[in-house]
């Protein structure tokens, strides 16, 4: 059996994971390439709506955090909820850090997606998500045995392509091409029985 890990290793994953997955985000962000999941629905309704991405994104979580309590238990919501906090924040304020006078959009979309899917893939082993459809594939996975990364990759690929309405056809097909990259990183990583959660 695993040998769980401790809360320094737990802390330390969880500031790796949400960096990575706040990089991407910006890498995201410069081109105007769409995520997918509630960052994804984040991404859309910033446009249309007064809010900030961190706050939309943070709200957009709330409704999730009942069912993983439920299913997943209270420290999986803490940890989670610790996890979201951290990438709505960084999400608003990393460009006080961090500003990017140019990038190529397809370098965006393949190293983007990578960084967002290794950050996530860190997430899952320290039995964290960031919250929304994350927590619903985790538990499609942990009750049904369905994999994460596969059932991730539709709802991702959903809303992508819901982002037509208010982006161009280039940017769509790259924001597709990098939500499949992300959920291949996570399909490939995290299968049912290579790595047991309830021990992590």
């Amino acid at each position: 059996m695993p040998v769980q890990h401790n809360w320094i290793e737990d802390v330390l994953a969880m500031l790796t994971a949400t960096g990575l997955i706040s990089l991407g985000i910006v890498f995201f962000n410069q081109p105007g390439l769409v995520v997918g999941g509630t960052a994804g629905l984040a991404l859309l309704l910033h446009k249309v709506l007064p809010l900030s991405f961190g706050q939309l994104f943070f709200l957009l979580n709330v409704p999730f955090y009942w069912l993983a309590w439920k299913r997943l238990g209270g420290l999986f919501v803490a940890k989670t909820l610790v996890a979201v906090s951290a990438v709505s924040f960084l999400g608003d304020h990393l460009h006080q850090w961090l500003q990017l006078n140019q990038i190529r959009p397809l370098y965006a979309a393949m190293m983007g997606s990578v960084l967002i899917g290794i950050g996530l893939l860190i997430l899952f082993r320290h039995r964290a998500s960031l919250g929304g459809f994350n927590i619903l594939c985790l538990w499609l996975q942990e009750r049904y045995g369905l994999n994460a990364g596969k059932v991730q990759m539709g709802l991702d690929c959903t809303i992508v392509l819901s982002s037509a309405l208010v982006t161009s056809w280039s940017v769509l097909s790259l924001s597709v091409f990098a939500a499949i990259i992300v959920n291949v990183v996570l399909a490939t990583n995290h299968k049912p029985g290579r790595y047991n959660p309830a021990a992590a």
